[in-house]
C-alpha cells in the first residue's frame, strides 16, 4: 500500500508537469509571436513614415537601420524595387504572395510562412503606401516544437526537482495516513478515532469479531453437549455390560438388561446420524443433484412409516391435501418433514392428534404439521431450533430425542431457501408451516 500511494503521488506530479510543460511552452510561443508582430508592424509604421518624408532615398541608408529584419518594397504590379537581403533584380515577382495581395486590396496584410530545411517561422507584414507600392518586413523566430526544445532543459531541472521533493513528501504523507491504520485495535475496532471512510470496514470487522465471539460460544456449548449426550447412553450401556459381565445379574434381569442396553445403543446411533446429518448441512456438504418432489406424497411415506410409532402413543395420525411439486434435495425434505411429524407425535398427550396438510396457497407450497400436544411457550418458540435445545427435559428423555431434530430441519430450510412459521400456545397443541417458494416452485394452480 506505501508503495502504491508512493508511485500514485509521483505519477499525478509527472502528468501535472507534463502538461505545464506544454502549457507553458504554448504560452511563451504565443508570447514571441505576439512581440515579434507588434515589433514589425511598428517598424512598417515607421518606414512608412520615413517613406513619405525622405521619399526614395530611405532605401538607400535604410539597411544600417533596419537590422535582423528583412525589408522588401513591392511595385503594384509585383516587381521586387527593393530587398534589404537580396539583389532586388534576381527576384521573382511577388504579386502572388499573399500578404503583398491583401495589402494591395486592404491596405495591409500578412502572413506566416515555414522553413522547410530549418525549424523556423517567417512572419511577413505589409503595408500599402500612398504611392500605391507596398513595404513588406519579416522577421524570423522558432516554431513552437523549437520553443519546446528551448524550455525542455528548464523544465527537466524542474521536473528533476520536484521529483525529488515529492518523493521525501510522498513517503512523509504516506506513514502520516498508514500509521493510524497500522495501530487499529482490531478486537474493538469501533474504539478507533481514525478516518470517517474507514467506519464501514470497522464496523464490518465487529460485527465479524462478534458473529466469531458467538460461534465460539456455539461451538463450546456444542461441544459440552455432545460430550454429554454420548456420555448418557454410553454410562448406561457400560452399566449394564458391567453388571452382567460380574455375573451380578438375575437371569431374569439379562433380558431386562438387554433391552436397556439395546435401547441406548440406538439412541446412540440416533444421535451420531443426526450430528453427522447437522454437520454436513452446517458446512454445505450437500453434492446432492436437486429433483421434482410430490410433498404430499412424501409426507404421505413418511405418515405411513410413522404410523406404528403413533399407535404406541395412542395419537392418531391424519395426513391430507393436494399434490405438490417442489424441485429440492429429497432426502433432506424427507428429513425435514419427518422431523416435524415425528416430534408432533413424541410431544403429544395420550389420545390425541397429528394433522398433516400439503398444498398451495398464495405464499407458495406449504407443508403443514399440526399437534394437539404439551404446546410451546412464546419466549422459548426462538430457541427451539437450537442443537439440543428441548422445551421440556424430562419429557424428552422419555421419548428418546436426541435434541437435533429442529435444528435440521432449520438448516434444511436455509439450503432450500424455505421459511418456517410456528403457532403455539402451551397445553394448546403446535402448528408447524414449512413455506417453499422461489424458483424451486414447479408451475400449479392453487386451490
Amino acid at each position: 500500500m506505501r508503495s502504491k500511494i508512493q508511485r500514485s503521488m509521483i505519477l499525478v506530479l509527472g502528468i501535472t508537469l507534463f502538461i505545464s510543460f506544454i502549457l507553458i511552452t504554448i504560452m511563451v510561443y504565443s508570447q514571441t509571436l505576439e512581440h515579434m508582430k507588434n515589433e514589425v508592424k511598428q517598424e512598417a509604421q515607421f518606414v512608412s513614415d520615413s517613406v513619405d518624408r525622405s521619399g526614395i532615398e530611405f532605401f538607400t541608408r535604410v539597411k544600417n537601420f533596419i537590422g535582423a529584419k528583412r525589408l522588401t518594397w513591392v511595385s503594384p504590379d509585383g516587381t521586387v524595387l527593393y530587398d534589404s537581403k537580396e539583389d532586388e533584380r534576381n527576384m521573382e515577382n511577388h504579386k502572388g504572395r499573399q500578404e503583398i495581395k491583401d495589402a494591395l486590396k486592404k491596405g495591409e496584410g500578412e502572413s506566416r510562412r515555414k522553413s522547410d530545411t530549418l525549424d523556423k517561422q517567417t512572419y511577413y507584414y505589409a503595408m500599402k503606401l500612398d504611392d500605391g507600392t507596398v513595404i513588406r518586413i519579416s522577421n524570423t523566430t522558432d516554431t513552437v516544437f523549437a520553443t519546446m526544445q528551448d524550455v525542455a532543459p528548464y523544465m527537466f531541472f524542474i521536473a528533476l526537482t520536484m521529483c525529488l521533493v515529492a518523493f521525501f513528501l510522498a513517503r512523509w504523507q504516506t506513514d502520516r495516513l498508514i500509521n493510524p491504520i497500522n495501530k487499529i485495535n482490531l478486537e474493538h475496532p469501533l474504539d478507533n478515532q481514525i478516518y470517517e471512510e474507514l467506519h464501514p470496514l470497522l464496523e464490518n470487522i465487529e460485527n465479524r469479531n462478534v458473529m466469531k465471539e458467538q460461534t465460539e460460544k456455539m461451538r463450546k456449548e456444542f461441544s459440552a453437549n455432545v460430550s454429554h449426550e454420548l456420555k448418557t447412553p454410553l454410562t448406561s450401556i457400560s452399566g449394564y455390560a458391567e453388571l452382567m459381565k460380574e455375573g451380578i445379574a438375575r437371569p431374569e434381569d439379562i433380558k431386562v438388561f438387554s433391552e436397556r442396553i439395546y435401547h441406548e445403543a440406538s439412541r446412540l446411533v440416533s444421535l451420531i446420524d443426526d450430528i453427522i446429518k447437522l454437520s454436513r448441512l452446517e458446512e454445505d456438504d450437500i453434492t446432492l443433484d436437486k429433483e421434482e418432489v410430490d410433498l404430499y406424497k412424501l409426507s404421505e411415506e413418511i405418515c405411513d412409516r410413522l404410523s406404528l410409532t403413533a399407535k404406541k402413543r395412542n395419537v392418531s395420525l391424519i395426513c391430507y391435501g393436494r399434490s405438490v411439486v417442489y424441485k429440492g434435495i429429497r432426502i433432506i425434505l424427507n428429513e425435514m418433514i419427518y422431523n416435524l411429524c415425528e416430534n408432533a407425535i413424541k410431544y403429544n398427550v395420550e389420545g390425541g392428534t397429528v394433522t398433516v396438510w400439503t398444498g398451495l396457497t398464495r405464499e407458495g407450497i406449504k407443508v403443514m404439521v399440526e399437534d394437539t400436544g404439551i404446546g410451546i411457550p412464546k419466549e422459548e418458540q426462538e430457541r427451539i431450533f437450537e442443537r439440543f435445545y428441548r422445551v421440556d427435559k424430562s419429557h424428552s428423555k422419555e421419548t428418546g430425542g436426541t435434541g437435533l431434530g429442529l435444528s435440521i430441519v432449520k438448516h434444511g430450510a436455509l439450503l432450500h431457501k424455505a421459511d418456517i412459521r410456528i403457532t403455539s400456545e402451551p397445553g394448546k397443541g403446535t402448528k408447524m408451516e414449512l413455506i417453499f417458494h422461489g424458483d424451486g416452485v414447479v408451475d400449479q394452480k392453487s386451490e
